[in-house]
């Protein structure tokens, strides 16, 4: 009897996790399917009218006043990876090339993650067996403490008031311990570029060539100014570097960034200490946030006006990246500023505000009740959280993946899911005698 039981548990054990990556696929397929990637080579990118998706038409000009007035060169919104707005300003053109600034970290990101699935490096690795003992000026215990996902998460513990972006290794003096402060330096992260180099015997351009702008479309170039190294593209080409992300590092069915573990790191919080930050990514809908050159907590979301999933490569000027996965919106946004400072969050909130008039109608793709849901963070380990567009009574039911109800609740935005064993779950709305669902994935 008690094999039979055991053989018995084994076949619920292995039908429930052939369900659970069924889903998986399932889910990735379909956000697939729902998404137009553009052809690798020519200008051809088709496009979708903001009149056909509902959307208040009579304020894109308001938007475009507003950006050009901000000195921008470049504005796209992809909708489902087609183009719906796409605007050049001051003889800026479609092919002309601008710099990211650190919104390229958000890409040197993808690449570590794309040489880690390969077997090159091992984010979990001391940095130094990539950089050599002695590259800082810390005690050898103190510098072994370093990891490589240390320099992706602003958290190597070093002083940054000796230099900000200094990489000699008389520049890099010890501070803190890695891992207990967090301060956005640029020096650690600069130094992947030969932690990528060393790993793969490949310069960054060579490396960038073949792992993704050949597999994507784009182009573009890094090139060293100083210690620190910039990328610079089309805004078509970013467009198409948000596009790869929004599609979890797949392009058209094909694998670019494979180690999914790895991706969902890049967008949830690296660390506790400024939840905003992922490997390199700004993300909203946390808790709080700390901006660069600070070391200050602010409570709340960094971009209150926007989709509290929404993640974003960001840099000087208003190099803006974002990635709006619950809506399947990409919003490149590259220019000059007026006074704005190292990445400049109020502009970039600013922008939102703006877009928020124009999308004027639910953009997600069920749309059975009156006001969209967004789940966030998405995954998430210990609890998800509800936002809503409207202060309606509700009910929630939280499903498994094999359909069995997990929990039943009333008005209630927070769930507790430390204790859910990993796998997709769905959440379930009735509001107003309508339903609406959204999954989300428990790590």
């Amino acid at each position: 009897m008690s094999i039979f039981l055991l053989r018995h548990s084994k076949k619920i054990a292995m039908k429930t996790i052939t369900t659970i990556v069924f889903t998986f696929f399932l889910f990735t397929s379909l956000q697939a399917q729902n998404l137009y990637f553009p052809p690798l080579t020519g200008n051809n990118w088709d496009t979708i009218s903001p009149t056909n998706l509902g959307w208040c038409t009579s304020e894109i000009d308001t938007l475009y006043d507003y950006l050009e007035q901000e000195d921008t060169k470049a504005f796209i919104l992809l909708k489902d990876g087609k183009i719906v707005l796409e605007k050049y300003f001051n003889g800026f053109e479609v092919d002309s090339n601008w710099v990211w600034f650190s919104a390229g970290k958000s890409l040197m990101s993808t690449m570590i993650g794309i040489a880690q699935s390969e077997g090159d490096l091992n984010i979990n690795n001391k940095a130094s067996d990539y950089l050599g003992t002695g590259w800082t000026n810390m005690p050898q215990n103190k510098e072994d403490l370093i990891k490589v996902r240390h320099q992706l998460s602003m958290s190597t513990g070093l002083d940054e008031t000796v230099s900000f972006s200094c990489t000699d290794d008389t520049c890099l003096q010890y501070l803190t311990d890695a891992g207990s402060r967090w301060f956005y330096h640029n020096a650690p992260y600069s130094l992947l570029k030969e932690t990528l180099q060393n790993a793969t015997n490949l310069n960054i351009n060579t490396y960038t060539t073949l792992k993704i702008k050949l597999k994507i479309g784009m182009n573009g170039f890094w090139l060293p100014i100083g210690d620190n190294n910039f990328f610079f593209s089309t805004p078509r080409s970013m467009a198409r570097f948000g596009l790869l992300t929004l599609n979890r590092g797949e392009w058209n069915g094909n694998s670019v960034l494979s180690d999914t573990t790895y991706y969902n790191q890049t967008t949830t919080p690296s660390q506790s200490l400024n939840p905003a930050y992922g490997y390199l990514w700004w993300l909203n809908g946390q808790s709080s946030y700390i901006l660069p050159n600070s070391t200050v907590s602010v409570s709340g979301s960094i971009a209150p006006d926007a989709p509290s999933d929404l993640i974003l490569a960001a840099g000087a000027q208003g190099q803006f990246c974002a990635v709006v996965p619950s809506q399947n919106l990409v919003m490149i946004r590259m220019g000059g500023s007026n006074g704005q400072n190292l990445v400049p969050t109020d502009f970039h909130n600013d922008i939102w505000k703006q877009l928020n008039q124009i999308i004027c109608t639910s953009t997600s793709t069920t749309q059975s009740l009156t006001a969209p849901i967004t789940l966030f963070p998405n995954p998430a380990t210990n609890q998800i959280n509800l936002k809503m567009g409207n202060s309606e009574p509700f009910t929630t039911h939280i499903y498994n993946a094999t359909g069995q109800l997990i929990q039943a609740n009333q008005n209630t935005f927070s769930f507790d899911i430390s204790n859910y064993p990993n796998g997709f779950y769905f959440l379930k709305i009735v509001q107003k005698g309508k339903i609406q669902t959204a999954k989300f994935l428990k790590l």
